[in-house]
């Protein structure tokens, strides 16, 4: 766990997929043929916990939907590419359209995926991670496999295994809680 935490640390940017890691990969049309999406209230949490800390967020999604646009607004999210098949050019592109002030290649970034067009992106990244119903190809090409599936709080665990990283844990729970904050995590 000590090299996950430190290969955390090193993140600046945190990117993920949406269907299948941000929702739970249904897509539910109702009676009038509007798609519908679920997203988890620890997830949004979690992003904008890395935002309190300086550390940027994007989504990269094959799909294109209006409720992403409306859910990552909501979260403080970064940048939002959708409608991309190709999620490394789409990544690629991405990194070229950052201020070069902020210094973030591929290697500074993070990954979430959990299908094979996520994993090109995924293996150019410096941490990539997934969730424990993901495509096999794409587990096995993983720095971590969360506890939890997509849509139920799996970025959650990404976001706090980062600040764990950055030494920003205890200081982000000490905002929440009446306990002394315990900055070891800051001391290293």
């Amino acid at each position: 766990m000590q090299d996950l935490i430190k290969k955390a640390g090193q993140v600046k940017l945190l990117v993920m997929d949406v269907d299948g890691i941000l929702s739970n990969g249904q897509i539910i049309y109702d009676a009038n043929g509007i798609e519908t999406k679920a997203f988890s209230v620890q997830d949004g949490v979690g992003v904008k916990s890395l935002a309190r800390y300086g550390i940027l967020t994007a989504i990269i999604t094959g799909r294109s939907s209006a409720m992403v646009n409306k859910r990552a607004a909501e979260m403080g999210v970064n940048y939002v590419v959708q409608g991309r098949d190709d999620k490394l050019i789409a990544l690629n592109e991405l990194l070229s359209t950052l201020d070069p002030a902020l210094n973030i290649t591929a290697a500074d970034c993070a990954y979430m995926g959990d299908d094979l067009p996520d994993i090109k992106a995924m293996q150019t990244v410096g941490f990539a991670a997934t969730v424990p119903n993901a495509h096999a190809e794409v587990i096995n090409r993983s720095d971590m496999v969360t506890t939890r599936a997509g849509g139920t709080g799996a970025v959650r665990e990404i976001c706090d295994l980062i600040l764990k990283g950055h030494g920003h844990y205890q200081d982000f729970i000490a905002h929440y809680t009446l306990d002394e904050a315990n900055t070891q995590d800051d001391l290293s």
